[in-house]
Parts: C-alpha cells; structure tokens; sequence
C-alpha cells in the first residue's frame, strides 16, 4: 500500500483548493485508517467554500463519507460492538467524543468539550487526515463507527452521517409521534430525508415546503401529502389540520422569513425544531406572549449522537426508496475535479453532489 495520501487541501477563498500529498498516519491505539470510497458535499461545505462560513485553515473538507477499513490500531469495535477489521465497509459519527466530560455524560456527545470533527479541523502533523476530501481518512479514538450492509450502495450510505442521523436526531429531540401533521420547511437533502423518515415511522400527514419547484416534486416523491411553496404553506396546513395547526414544524432552510412563519404554523402545544440554522444570520424577533399562551417548545438540533447514526443506517438500508434517494446523488466527480463539483453543486442544486477519490 502506498505511504501517502491524496487530499484535496482547503485554503480559505481567497485561494481554494490545493490537491497535495499527505504522508499516511502511524495508527495509535483505538485509531483506524479508512480508504475513502465517496464524499458527498454538504450545504454547509458549500457555505463554507463560499466564504458564508468559516473554517480552521488548512483543512481537508468533507464530513458526509464512506469507505473501506485498512489499518487498524489495536482492538477498535463499531458502536454494536462488533469488531473493526480491515476489509470492513463503515461510516462513522461526523465527531469524536471524550466520553467523559459532563456534556458526554449529559448525552451530548456532540458538543464534547474535546470533539475533534471529521472535515472542521485544522491539518496538523498528528491529524492531517480528517476529511472525506481526501483518498484516506484517519479516524482518532472516540469515533463512533456503523458497519454498512453489503447491500448498501454508496450513493445511499454516504449521506448517512451527516443528513440521514442529523433528520433522526431532529425527529428524537422534536418528539414526533405517530399521527401528528409535521411540517417541513426546506427541501434539501435534510428536508427530503425528513419527509422519507417521518413518513416511515408513521406521520399523519407530512406537509413539504420549498420555493424550488424541483425540489417540491422531489417532496411530492418522498411521500408528502403535500408539497407547497412559502406563499401556499399556512393555507395548506390549515387544510390538512382542520384549523388546529401541525403539531410540529422541522425547519431545515435556516431561512428566518421560514422559521417566523413556522410560529404561526403549530398547533396548541407544538413544537419547532430549528435544523437547518448553521451559518450566520440576523436575530429574529418572538412574541413571548404567543409562546406561553400557546405552550410552544423550540428545539436546536446540531448534529447528533452516535445511536442516531445506528438508526439512519436503518432506515436507509431497510425502508429508504433506493431509486429515490439513489437520486438525490445523480452525479459523481472525480477528486481532481473537486472545483467542478462544486461549480455543478451550486450551479444545479442537486440534493448532493457526490466526490470519489478512487476515479481519476
């Protein structure tokens, strides 16, 4: 096996990417080493090559992946406790925890004190290979690793540990139950995986909302009862609903103009899930009254823990439309055509836009 690998290095905007040869890591105890099979761009890798968002420098990007295992640094399991071995096809928790610290032990592994994120970190000499935009990726201990089914393909598992488990969290902590009308707001990949999710585990109605009509139908295809632009959107819930109002909203645009209507949206008692607020924005305002006389609950969601991804990979292995998701990844670039993913990703707003470093 070669001594290095290829990654695509990130420099800020001002200077882009820079594809450099990396020396592979010496694998500590608990520490793998993963061939990487496929990346997919995230939006928020997309707002960060924008400069919408900002990023240790230098970086590898790149946090929604999969690949092969070969290496392993002594006895690692995946979070089933299975044993990690070369060979072994795996996607893994989008940060490494301590497992210790208060917010660990609170069940917030996400925001361990000590998190080291796979495509947010800094390149160093220890850690030089912590992105899905690169040809390996070096996985540190504390990382939660999920076997993929052989019967997977990569266009629906890559997603998996960033959309797929960030839709499941944002279900958990919601609390959405069976037969309640919840509405989604933005449909990207997170929204069409929520639409897909919460219609597998038995929502009512799930009422889909985004201004791109492609994106809509796509909604439509996920199984929302309906699919509505912003203007068409309370009209629609009040349809459905009788009056009453869903009894949750999941935004997942991080649009503000969306998250104050989804306000108005809720039922008595509902719920907000905010999800797709992971970049800058201005303040929004709140009526506290409306909030207390209408017993509303808002919720952040960023990221998620390790069962979530379990789940995810459920979900898509055994009730995910392979068609359609298979879809929401319709094209694939090679690594040394990484500038021209990106073109094609924001030129043609595909749900995902999928890298393979194997090609080239």
């Amino acid at each position: 096996m070669s001594k290095t690998a290829t990654a695509a290095v990130w420099n800020g905007p001002a200077d882009g990417f820079r594809m450099a040869n990396v020396a592979l890591p010496t694998l500590a105890a608990g520490e793998v080493l993963v061939e990487t099979r496929a990346a997919t761009l995230c939006g928020s890798d997309l707002h960060t090559i924008a400069g919408e968002r900002e990023t240790p420098l230098p970086t590898v990007l790149g946090h929604e992946m999969v690949g092969d295992v070969v290496g392993v640094g002594g006895r690692v399991e995946t979070h089933d406790g299975r044993p990690v071995e070369p060979g072994m096809r795996v996607t893994w928790t989008i940060g490494a925890s301590c497992g210790k610290c208060r917010r660990c032990v609170r069940g917030l592994p996400q925001k361990c004190v000590a998190l080291r994120k796979y495509g947010h970190a800094t390149m160093t000499g220890e850690w030089a290979l912590s992105g899905g935009l690169a040809s390996h990726c070096h996985l540190v201990a504390g990382t939660g690793i999920v076997a993929v089914p052989d019967t997977m393909p990569d266009a629906l598992s890559t997603p998996a540990n960033c959309a797929t488990a960030t839709v499941v969290c944002a279900v958990r902590k919601v609390g959405v139950t069976v037969g309640e009308t919840v509405v989604v707001t933005g449909c990207g990949m997170l929204g069409l995986t929520a639409v897909a999710y919460l219609c597998s585990i038995g929502v009512r109605d799930v009422v889909a909302c985004d201004v791109d009509a492609a994106r809509r139908s796509l909604a439509e295809g996920a199984g929302a009862s309906a699919a509505v632009a912003p203007d068409e959107l309370a009209g629609a819930v009040r349809e459905l609903t009788g009056g009453e109002g869903a009894e949750a909203v999941l935004d997942m645009s991080g649009s503000n103009a969306a998250i104050t209507s989804a306000l108005d949206l809720l039922a008595i008692g509902g719920r907000l899930g905010l999800v797709g607020s992971v970049f800058p924005t201005s303040a929004i305002g709140i009526v506290p009254e409306a909030m207390v006389r209408g017993l509303l609950t808002v919720t952040g969601v960023h990221n998620y823990a390790p069962g979530d991804l379990v789940e995810a990979v459920r979900f898509l292995d055994e009730q995910a439309d392979r068609e359609l998701f298979g879809g929401f990844v319709p094209d694939t670039f090679p690594l040394d055509r990484l500038d021209d993913a990106v073109a094609h990703a924001v030129a043609k707003r595909p749900p995902r836009v999928a890298v393979d470093p194997r090609q080239g």
